[in-house]
């Protein structure tokens, strides 16, 4: 299985590795050396917080190797007219008449509560594509239906805002 990454998600996450790996892992490996130090580690907060700090790093470092390693990379290949990645999108949502801005973008990029949708959401793969005036049908994946009207598209690139999840 693979996810669906824009080459600048890659380079972000390849950033991210870079530092974990050769800043960040070697500062964590002498807080562990040295809260050690502080002796019985049954009762050494310290040193179990720096383990802790340590053994997260690392478990991100193999989820950003594996998602460089398992990564599809797409690019935008949407008309100037139509939805596509990064782009701003207002939507009016039918049901309860309010109108709200999202912006459609990749998985590891997606943050709901502000207004970042991933291209594999239901909202997000619903509008991909799409034009201004479209009426656009979105199923939810409990299976609940709702309809928006697409009222404009702001064209955007990856400016890399938005951190990698």
């Amino acid at each position: 299985m693979h996810d669906d990454l824009t080459a600048q998600d890659i380079e972000m996450m390849q950033k991210e590795l870079d530092h974990r790996k050769l800043e960040l892992m070697p500062e964590l490996i002498e807080e562990v050396k040295r809260t050690r130090a502080f002796g019985d580690l049954s009762e050494n907060f310290e040193y179990k917080a720096a383990k802790q700090a340590q053994n997260r790093n690392r478990s991100r470092i193999r989820y950003l190797e594996r998602m460089i390693k398992s990564a599809h990379v797409i690019e935008d290949k949407a008309g100037a007219d139509e939805v596509g990645l990064f782009d701003k999108v207002e939507l009016l949502f039918e049901d309860d008449d309010d109108t709200d801005t999202i912006q459609v973008v990749t998985t590891v990029r997606c943050d709901p509560l502000n207004g970042r949708i991933s291209c594999k959401a239901p909202l997000g793969k619903a509008v991909l594509g799409k034009k201004v005036g479209d009426r656009v049908d979105v199923t939810t994946e409990e299976g609940d239906s709702y309809t928006v009207v697409i009222k404009s598209i702001t064209k955007e690139k990856d400016d890399g805002s938005g951190p990698i999840l």
